[in-house]
């Protein structure tokens, strides 16, 4: 068991940024641990695959090219990882907690009989002492366990953050979302080994039993994760109308509009907008917190900001703990004075 996995999620043939921001986050557990970093690329036209990811540090690219293994269908893919590891025996697997992550985590969990820990948001590698039973004194005998992966994400709806260990299966595996992670280009000429393998050897015939006839992909309609700028809105608000101050403030100060999960399920805005564990990861230069409570899967979607500003008439709100400036007050009142000042001062 020597090397930190990922798989690399690819659409058409470019390697998608989750898997990109996990292979930042896959070096740095590999040198904790003093392993290699690998990373598994399937997909159809993949030549020159590797000068997209070997510069985040990878040492071993395992390519699988072939017609039938794009688009993603479930039996493939599966079959490729789940083969691919019983030779390999890999300490770690990480991929993205998207559509396809979703489907495939699952099934190479079940099928090895690993661990599988869904929506991280932080990875660490620690030790722990766990109980494994009793002596013939019926005194607890404690085991030690050292280089395991802490797979941390909120619980119980985002009122605990819970830190999951998976002690003695193998591989340890994680699915994080896209944005929760850094991406980092470690070295532009990093220098690693390619493995092209057969294909046939690893998916039989019998596994492509879905043939994806015809595809549409809507691109989102806003672009939260690339805003320099956020505004965004909670259950505070009070109103889908008041929500509309939001968008005024945004055209104003050029910047996108968020969601906290609360205000969508309360119908103020729709779903695409919404920020958190639920929703989307961002990091902006500057994020406006309007009527923000600030629960744990909410902070976990937006605490890596530049500067976090909270407009709040509870001065004990948790997100004022985490923001750098306070403005106590309600959002009718603070929020058309904000647009009436940038209104006059903007050029």
């Amino acid at each position: 068991m020597n090397s930190v996995f990922v798989y690399c999620e690819i659409e058409g043939k470019t390697v998608k940024d989750v898997s990109l921001e996990l292979l930042t986050k896959g070096r740095k557990l590999a040198n904790t641990l003093g392993v290699q970093l690998e990373c598994v690329c399937a997909g159809s036209g993949l030549d020159g695959i590797e000068n997209q990811v070997m510069k985040y540090g990878v040492d071993r690219v395992h390519v699988f090219d072939a017609p039938g293994l794009f688009p993603y269908t479930s039996n493939p893919h599966t079959a490729i990882l789940v083969n691919l590891f019983k030779e390999e025996d890999p300490q770690i697997c990480l991929m993205g907690a998207d559509v396809v992550g979703r489907d495939l985590g699952p099934r190479v969990s079940s099928a090895l009989f690993s661990g599988l820990t869904a929506d991280c948001t932080e990875l660490e590698i620690g030790e722990f002492d766990m109980n494994v039973g009793f002596d013939e004194n019926k005194k607890p005998i404690t085991k030690h366990y050292e280089n395991k992966l802490y797979q941390i994400r909120p619980a119980f709806g985002g009122n605990i953050v819970a830190t999951i260990v998976n002690p003695e299966h193998r591989p340890q595996m994680a699915t994080v979302r896209e944005g929760v992670m850094k991406k980092e280009v470690l070295d532009e000429n990093y220098k690693g080994e390619v493995i092209r393998h057969d294909v046939a050897k690893y998916v039989p015939e019998t596994e492509y039993v879905v043939r994806v006839l015809d595809r549409h992909v809507e691109k989102a309609k806003h672009n939260l994760k690339g805003a320099s700028i956020i505004v965004s809105g909670g259950y505070g608000m009070g109103s889908k109308e008041n929500f509309d101050m939001l968008f005024d403030l945004a055209k104003e100060i050029h910047a996108e509009v968020g969601a906290s999960r609360a205000a969508v399920d309360a119908g103020f805005v729709d779903h695409d907008r919404q920020i958190g564990q639920t929703g989307v990861t961002v990091r902006p230069k500057v994020y406006i917190a309007c009527g923000i409570s600030g629960q744990i899967q909410h902070i976990a979607g937006m605490q890596e900001s530049g500067i976090i500003i909270s407009i709040n008439n509870d001065p004990n709100a948790p997100i004022n703990t985490i923001a750098d400036y306070v403005i106590n007050g309600t959002v009718e009142e603070v929020i058309p004075k904000m647009i009436k000042y940038y209104k006059k001062n903007s050029k």
